[in-house]
């Protein structure tokens, strides 16, 4: 008997939730815990709430019945939150949390903090997917479940070169491999694809970098104003922080993308032994040791200031 299957001892219905913003880990053990329920408990109606994901995603199993909406009053028996550290990064969604009988997270942030009833939280693992893949039974894992958890393996791993990535890690994406899944189409698809915008605002982020810390940091910023010129959203912004990561010399990198009027969405990678969930939680955000996020108010110079003191700490 799998975990899963004593979670859901009296469970008619259940909403699954993941963080805002959702990313491939996310929407992957999403839909992952959707088509295993439906596969294997048809008896459980699941509803998968999630803002907006992006359209890269959509060859994954019953993506578009992914419920956007969270206006809907309603209670469920159960309430199951993936890769989310906390309840303000659940969003609106966290009505659901808040009004379900029973609440079970899963995830592997190492800033997690256990708001479920029930918490299967494991900071070593290298995504939620990898989490999830222990609380299912492996012989009922289908070509489509796969799909989304190799999904969600790749993507918090950057394709298996994070350092995140461990010899677990490869195991089941092997087992997944095994299922029939076309892992080529999907890493391409999903991770390295870009349409011709993506690409555009993908050159000028690197265009108008700024490298300091003579050179061991370098940052880059997207305006309100550049992402209504090319239409892009934050979606499009995919895969910029980690061409700047491999700026040669870089230790630390920081993305930021305006989300309104002097509010920005930072994201954070390190190179080294720097910390940058330790800098993304000073100012209230997450994440993990080398990869990390986190909103931050003010005009671009105040908000890379306050970056650059919390980086140097660390750097010194």
């Amino acid at each position: 008997m799998s975990t899963l299957d004593t979670i859901l001892k009296d469970v008619k219905n259940t909403a699954i939730i993941g963080h805002i913003r959702p990313d491939g880990d996310c929407i992957g053990s999403c839909l992952a815990v959707y088509n295993y329920l439906n596969e294997n408990y048809p008896d459980v109606e699941a509803v998968v709430y999630l803002e907006t994901p992006s359209e890269k995603f959509a060859y994954l199993k019953n993506f578009e019945r992914i419920v956007s909406d969270f206006s809907k009053d309603r209670t469920y028996d159960l309430c199951i939150c993936l890769d989310c550290s906390d309840t303000l990064r659940l969003g609106e969604a966290v009505r659901y949390l808040k009004a379900a009988k029973k609440s079970v997270c899963v995830d592997h942030h190492i800033t997690n903090l256990k708001y479920a009833q029930e918490n299967f939280v494991e900071v070593e693992s290298s995504s939620t997917c990898e989490v999830l893949f222990g609380l299912l039974e492996e012989e009922k894992i289908s070509k489509d479940v796969a799909e989304c958890i190799y999904t969600g393996i790749i993507h918090d791993t950057g394709v298996f070169k994070y350092d995140c990535t461990s010899r677990r890690t490869m195991e089941i994406a092997g087992k997944m491999m095994e299922k029939g899944i076309d892992f080529s189409r999907i890493i391409d698809d999903s991770f390295y694809r870009k349409t011709y915008i993506q690409n555009q605002i993908l050159g000028r982020a690197l265009l108008e970098s700024i490298a300091f810390h003579d050179g061991r940091c370098i940052f880059s910023v997207i305006g309100k104003k550049d992402m209504d010129f090319y239409g892009v959203s934050s979606g499009d912004m995919d895969g910029i922080i980690d061409q700047l990561r491999i700026t040669q010399g870089v230790e630390c990198a920081i993305f930021m993308y305006e989300t309104a009027c002097r509010e920005y969405k930072v994201s954070l990678r390190s190179t080294t032994d720097l910390d940058v969930s330790r800098i993304a939680v000073y100012f209230g955000g997450g994440g993990h040791k080398k990869a990390a996020g986190c909103t931050m108010a003010g005009n671009v110079h105040d908000v890379i200031n306050n970056l650059s003191d919390q980086i140097v700490k660390q750097l010194n």
